[in-house]
């Protein structure tokens, strides 16, 4: 019976979703984590989340994740190439880690963390938990024909959203609780007959078909409809894009409390983050 009731690795995960900007109300959700004290014990990530849950793993706080991207182009991560297997080239964004990642590899983060991308040569997923960090994030990052897949170990990969946009199950065995922030749930919406808005539409469809299962097996799912009126590299409206992943978090720890998307007991939950008694007695 034992065997039956034994306790997890971890008791609080975080997964992030990949979403480009979008990913920018990942750094909203950890402000809501820091007000209440609920620090993961371990986070996975795909493409933006990746990225977001690499420097929050490495001990950045929320506000100064979003400094470090206030007021940036597109251009300062990216640069156009003539087009052989990707129309950008992402190794600005290489260098952007390395300047900035104070941990260089996996085992000197702060939090366990696991980047996920995909394998193009071998056609599956690939976790990266040991060893250099920049490149596992660089890969997960690079959406499909707009970058170029980036070589690690003699391996092309791309962006970890082709198989796994929502990396709950990556996770989900080892923890009790999982606090899962999907920043591309569908919305229907106009999109441009070019190649752009092409590809933004098809990806969203992808994302839409490899998630399902993914939110359901969060405890405490974390997503709003208003992420999807921002387009894949909306830069511009990143503070925006901040507070509407913040009020969004609260209203989802509101309602996990409240029992109304009761996935998991709340009184365990209540006891290891007392300061959110503080969020339960001004709603209930």
């Amino acid at each position: 019976m034992g065997i039956l009731f034994k306790k997890k690795p971890y008791s609080v995960g975080l997964a992030l979703s990949g979403g480009g900007a979008k990913g920018f109300a990942h750094i909203g959700v950890f402000r809501a984590l820091e007000e209440f004290d609920i620090r993961p014990d371990i986070i996975v990530g795909t493409s933006a989340g990746a990225l977001m849950g690499s420097l929050f793993a490495d001990g950045y706080s929320a506000g100064e994740i979003e400094q470090l991207f206030n007021e940036r182009e597109f251009a300062e991560f990216a640069q156009i190439q003539l087009p052989k297997s990707g129309i950008f080239d992402s190794s600005r964004f290489s260098l952007f880690l390395e300047q900035h990642l104070r941990a260089q590899r996996f085992e000197e983060l702060q939090i366990p963390l696991i980047v996920v991308a995909t394998d193009l040569d071998n056609g599956k997923s690939r976790a990266f938990t040991s060893g250099p960090i920049v490149e596992p994030v660089r890969a997960s990052c690079s959406v499909p024909v707009l970058f170029s897949p980036v070589l690690i170990d003699g391996v092309h990969y791309v962006d970890g959203g082709l198989f796994h946009n929502f990396p709950v199950s990556f996770i989900r065995s080892q923890c009790e609780y999982v606090i899962g922030v999907n920043v591309t749930p569908y919305v229907p919406r106009d999109y441009g007959q070019n190649l752009y808005g092409i590809a933004e539409r098809s990806f969203h469809y992808l994302f839409r078909a490899n998630t399902t299962q993914d939110r359901r097996d969060c405890d405490l799912l974390i997503e709003t409809e208003k992420f999807g009126q921002y387009k894949l590299f909306d830069l511009k409206n990143a503070n925006q894009i901040v507070e509407v992943g913040y009020h969004t978090a609260l209203e989802a720890l509101e309602g996990f409390l409240s029992g109304r998307k009761k996935k998991a007991p709340v009184k365990p939950f209540l006891q290891k983050f007392p300061k959110l008694q503080k969020l339960k007695s001004a709603y209930l």
